[in-house]
């Protein structure tokens, strides 16, 4: 039964990833895709890098947790092209048979056993000489780092308090079970998961330099496996990794240490809102600029080039989403086409998130919505594209997806300089994202005279700069009642009346899958308060 159970989360999942799972998962349906190796087979580090490659970063894919966060909050609003589509997600009817949250489970837990798997066979290949011996090592490495990872995501979405310490957490997927359908193992506390990603997170960052360090990243795109390209796991993502939990987690002190060490050890800035023009196109919102500004191939805006992948900008770590090849296509949950008007858009920014980045002097006003929108907005339709996933060469809908980028670093410093109580210092990270962001002007310091203030203005900023990337689900359940706000629809945002979710609600809590309740005799009982 669980064996039949497993193979429906899998398949379900693999429908909305464009067939991500379903044609890359061995575990499901003995389908071995391009670059990836049968276990038994893998004598070498080379073979064992290949495995790394096309079962552990191949596979992974959080677009279907963003695109949960961007339905379920106030991020989007039905477009023109809404075939009504996860509608009843958009309307709060969330239960355990709720696709993507079994996709968000089954998927983390699918990486983890092939992770799994690699260092067990690993104990089995021996490098052949020193620079195999520094492959090797890097390889297991990020494989530990990505596992902790995993573990991050099912932390965040399934963890009813990451808070307290000796909440239910998730299961942890313990070695090589000979039959992983039919693996039965309950949900850990948090503290017992955080002890284990530790140690993972310790490993990794013994072995693994920073992207700086490694000189072959800087010559080679995407460089190889064993090179540390924003591609690859790095020391940089190991800590930004541990910046994320640990400020979910509320242990501040450490989220600081780690974000401050990205901060520190990376070798590129926020990237900047200018240059705005160029010699060939002056004046900022005509049709000439907009050819300029806007395309894929050419875009001369540095925060416009990162977001269509035409350089790496202030990104941490990203899923290299080639034009064609594996992974989801993060554009499609948006705009079936293209992201313009006459793609087919099946979500617009929801209205109130638009108006927060509609604003003069601030690059993410064009960087976020495609031109198209400007003379049906005019009329008075709240016909908002989205075009923060504007595509690259060769494909109208494919982008890298950007897990950690160094504006979410500031985030956390601000968040950790609050509770220590310097709400100056908090003030002034913030303040460094949104002068990045400014094309003209200059933005006011906030001024934080108090607890609530400040985490209202980081809320507001988190919401406008990292929108659509994941976030605002947890931040809403983590920082909506101290910050003294709620969820923000507007009465535009659907078809019928608008509600939001109530601070506090079960609902910022995902169920764990049906599946694996009924499927998983270890777990029974231990389903999420209200499910």
């Amino acid at each position: 039964m669980k064996k039949n159970i497993i193979k429906i989360l899998f398949i379900s999942a693999s429908m909305l990833t464009g067939g991500l799972v379903m044609n890359s998962c061995q575990d499901s349906i003995d389908i071995v895709q391009e670059g990836e190796a049968y276990e038994s087979q893998i004598t070498t580090v080379s073979q064992l890098t290949s495995y790394l490659t096309g079962s552990v970063y191949n596979l992974l894919e959080p677009t279907n947790a963003n695109y949960l966060t961007a339905v379920l909050t106030d991020e989007v609003a039905p477009g023109v092209g809404s075939g009504g589509q996860e509608f009843q997600l958009h309307r709060f009817f969330l239960d355990s048979n709720d696709t993507y949250t079994s996709n968000i489970w089954a998927n983390n837990y699918l990486v983890i056993n092939r992770i799994n798997h690699l260092l067990e066979v690993a104990k089995h290949v021996t490098p052949a000489n020193d620079p195999e011996k520094v492959t090797y090592n890097k390889a297991i490495a990020q494989a530990r780092a990505i596992r902790a990872y995993c573990y991050l995501q099912l932390e965040t979405y399934f963890s009813t308090d990451m808070k307290n310490d000796s909440a239910l957490g998730v299961m942890w997927l313990e070695g090589v079970p000979a039959d992983i359908f039919n693996f039965s193992s309950p949900r850990l506390t948090n503290k017992a998961i955080y002890d284990l990603v530790n140690a993972d997170l310790t490993y990794a960052r013994s072995i693994l330099p920073y992207m700086k360090d490694d000189i072959i990243s800087a010559t080679t795109n995407p460089a190889p496996l064993n090179s540390m390209s924003r591609f690859f796991a790095s020391k940089d993502f190991v800590n930004a990794v541990a910046a994320r939990y640990n400020l979910y987690s509320g242990k501040y002190a450490l989220a600081k240490q780690y974000a401050q060490d990205v901060v520190t050890n990376v070798n590129f800035a926020l990237t900047l809102a200018t240059p705005m023009t160029s010699t060939a196109a002056p004046t900022i919102g005509n049709a000439t600029w907009n050819a300029a500004w806007y395309n894929t191939s050419t875009a001369f805006n540095p925060y416009r080039r990162m977001w269509g992948d035409l350089d790496r900008g202030e990104v941490i770590f990203s899923l290299n989403r080639l034009a064609t090849g594996a992974g989801g296509a993060i554009g499609t949950f948006y705009n079936t086409n293209a992201s313009n008007i006459t793609g087919n858009p099946m979500w617009f920014w929801g209205k109130n998130l638009y108006n927060q980045f509609n604003v003069g002097g601030d690059v993410r006003k064009y960087a976020y919505l495609d031109p198209t929108s400007n003379a049906y907005i005019q009329q008075g339709y709240d016909y908002f594209v989205v075009d923060k996933f504007p595509g690259k060469p060769g494909s109208a809908t494919r982008n890298d997806v950007k897990v950690f980028r160094l504006s979410e670093m500031y985030f956390i410093l601000a968040e950790a300089a609050v509770e220590e109580g310097d709400f100056t210092q908090a003030a002034t990270y913030i303040n460094n994202v949104r002068t990045a962001r400014r094309y003209t002007g200059t933005p006011t310091t906030p001024v934080y005279t108090n607890k609530q203030i400040a985490y209202a203005d980081i809320l507001k900023e988190r919401r406008i700069e990292l929108a659509l990337e994941g976030h605002r689900y947890i931040d809403l359940k983590r920082l909506a009642t101290t910050a003294g706000v709620t969820m923000d629809r507007n009465e535009a945002d659907d078809i019928v009346t608008v509600s939001n979710l109530p601070n506090g609600s079960y609902k910022y809590t995902l169920p764990i899958p049906l599946a694996e309740i009924t499927g998983n005799p270890a777990m029974a009982g231990q389903q999420n308060p209200g499910y």
